[in-house]
């Protein structure tokens, strides 16, 4: 099943759903029957305001209405679908001396209109045609607001100003059909920009298509890209419509570029700058509108002064600019992004966490983060998972998290001649620890260079409190193994 599958489609095996109204009993039956043979799920209303009703109370995907009908006309009908169900198509039906009328209600958001006596072959296209563009529009808004749920938390959240600044350029560029280049590490949220300025722009009825340049060998990435012609290369049995054909009047995120071969660059330069592709194994040229959104995680200025980027495509490429920072350089941000994670593991698990213990909050904003943002959320869904309470600690967090190793090779430490005691020398350097971090274990953990379960053993075997270490708010701690006597 796809991700988007219509409800009035589950199950049924049905096209789509149509509500037939007119007040002639014999035009709807003779309506309800051929759509009924081509595989719609047809249903009828005897008038205006009886069709309303059963649009508020049912899911449709067209509405064919005839235009004059006794008190609620398919008009006045059409101005209240257009309120309430703006993703169901509407089709006219009017006699030949009203195409005027009918004509004006296509300005007013009718999809067609039909003249009396209904032609079938055209009834058949123009409904296909309507419940088309209504599994459209119905995706679109669904992605939207997929899109409003994890955009804004998962990458514009918090304070940081480096994330305001990519929100307020998503503002201002995705109106346009500029080609954008996006920069950043991975897991930093690359294509969730890039979804975001598809869906938020005039394009987002239409298509959006990611494909991973790094992920695939040049000669299949070709074909994936451009199509191919029946009989191109032994087992092309049929022809294929490559991305930029599918995506046409769309987007296309060309994720890692900088992997792109040398060859492949000049071949998308010339779709860059002729707008048209040429299947492989094909003659012919075919127009394509397409906007481009390519992101890397590479610096292609780099990779030209190595001769593996093309300087031209480089140009046509960079119009306008995103960079997208780490995780580590907007650790502010991570208490929230945690938060939202919570909130999708709970979901996805059935749990009710309230949140994370202050150690653990300080254990993650201390964290560097190598796989950012997508590291972050694997951390937490883990975590929520693994929990035995409604908290979150630190014991719950992976090993990399809590064991931090720290290099000794810069403490300045001669060993006495008549040696030490390691033991009084370990509880020594556990005692500064906790000072150092006011009793907090996930801070002192990483002073160490161990895991949290560790010092918890550490402390318990030296008989050390924890809670010594701790003072009120004001107050600086001072443990009694450090006061003067």
């Amino acid at each position: 099943m796809g991700l988007f599958q219509q409800p009035a489609k589950e199950g049924n095996g049905m096209k789509g759903a149509i509500l037939v109204v007119d007040d002639e009993k014999g035009q709807r039956e003779i309506l309800r029957t051929i759509l009924e043979t081509e595989g719609y799920d047809v249903a009828t209303a005897t008038g205006g305001l009886d069709a309303l009703q059963k649009v508020q109370k049912s899911r449709f995907d067209l509405v064919i209405t005839d235009l004059k009908m006794p008190g609620m006309d398919g008009a006045a009908l059409l101005g209240n679908i257009r309120k309430e169900k703006p993703t169901t198509s509407v089709v006219m039906i009017t006699a030949h001396g009203s195409i005027d009328s009918a004509v004006e209600t296509i300005r007013k958001g009718a999809f067609d209109y039909l003249t009396k006596p209904v032609d079938r072959e055209k009834l058949i296209m123009v409904a296909s045609k309507a419940v088309e563009k209504a599994a459209l529009l119905s995706e679109n808004i669904q992605l939207r607001e997929q899109l409003e749920e994890r955009f804004r938390p998962e990458g514009i959240v918090g304070n940081d100003s480096k994330m305001r600044e990519i929100f307020r350029m998503i503002k201002k560029v995705s109106g346009s059909s500029a080609t954008v280049l996006i920069y950043g590490e991975s897991g930093t949220g690359k294509e969730l920009v890039a979804k975001a300025l598809h869906y938020s722009s005039p394009r987002s009825v239409n298509r959006f298509m990611a494909i991973n340049c790094a992920a695939i060998p040049e000669n299949l990435l070709e074909t994936e890209l451009f199509g191919y012609e029946k009989g191109a290369f032994t087992g092309a049995y049929a022809a294929y419509a490559g991305l930029f054909e599918t995506a046409h009047n769309g987007t296309i995120l060309l994720d890692e570029i900088g992997d792109m071969s040398f060859a492949l660059q000049a071949k998308l330069l010339r779709v860059l700058q002729e707008k048209e592709i040429r299947r492989v194994g094909g003659n012919k040229s075919t127009p394509v509108n397409v906007r481009i959104i390519a992101a890397t995680n590479k610096d292609l200025q780099n990779e030209i002064a190595r001769g593996r980027f093309r300087e031209d495509l480089f140009y046509r490429l960079n119009v306008v600019t995103f960079k997208l920072p780490p995780l580590r350089d907007r650790k502010t941000d991570i208490p929230e992004l945690a938060g939202y994670f919570i909130q999708k593991a709970d979901k996805s698990f059935e749990k009710k966490t309230r949140g994370l213990t202050e150690e653990t909050i300080n254990l993650l904003m201390n964290y560097p983060w190598p796989g950012n943002v997508r590291q972050l959320e694997s951390v937490i869904e883990r975590a929520v998972l693994l929990s035995e309470t409604d908290m979150i600690g630190v014991e719950n967090l992976p090993m990399e998290i809590t064991a931090r190793p720290v290099t000794l090779g810069s403490m300045d430490f001669e060993l006495p001649e008549d040696g030490i005691s390691f033991e009084e020398f370990e509880k020594d350097l556990i005692v500064k620890a906790m000072a150092k971090s006011s009793g907090v274990l996930g801070k002192a953990a990483i002073l160490l260079g161990m895991s949290y379960r560790t010092l918890q053993y550490r402390l318990n075997k030296f008989g050390i409190s924890k809670e010594s270490f701790t003072a009120p708010k004001g107050v600086s701690p001072k443990p009694k193994s450090l006061q003067k006597e």
